[in-house]
C-alpha cells in the first residue's frame, strides 16, 4: 500500500529500509524520502517503520537466543572431547 503519495513510498519500502540497517525515523525519511514533502504521512510511516524495527529487534533477539542456548551445549560437547 502506498503511505507516501508525493514520493510514491510503499509500506513495503519503509519495511525494506527498516531491514537494511535504518534505525530510527529519520534514517527511513532519508532512505525513502516518506513525509519529506507535505508531511501528512509521517504518522502512518512512523508507525509502519517503528513495527518494523520492533519486528527486527525481536528477530535479533530470538536469533541471539538461540545462538547464546547452543553454546553450552557445544562447551559441554568439547568438554567430553577433551
Amino acid at each position: 500500500m502506498y503511505v507516501c503519495l508525493c514520493k510514491g513510498v510503499s509500506d513495503k519500502a519503509i519495511r525494506q529500509a527498516v531491514a537494511q540497517g535504518a534505525r530510527s525515523w529519520r534514517d527511513v525519511r532519508e532512505q525513502t524520502g516518506c513525509a519529506t514533502q507535505c508531511g501528512k504521512c509521517a504518522c502512518m510511516g512512523k508507525t509502519i517503520a517503528r513495527n518494523a524495527m520492533a519486528q527486527c529487534a525481536l528477530e535479533q533477539g530470538v536469533a541471539e537466543q538461540s545462538a547464546a542456548m547452543r553454546q553450552p551445549a557445544m562447551l559441554t560437547d568439547l568438554a567430553y572431547a577433551l
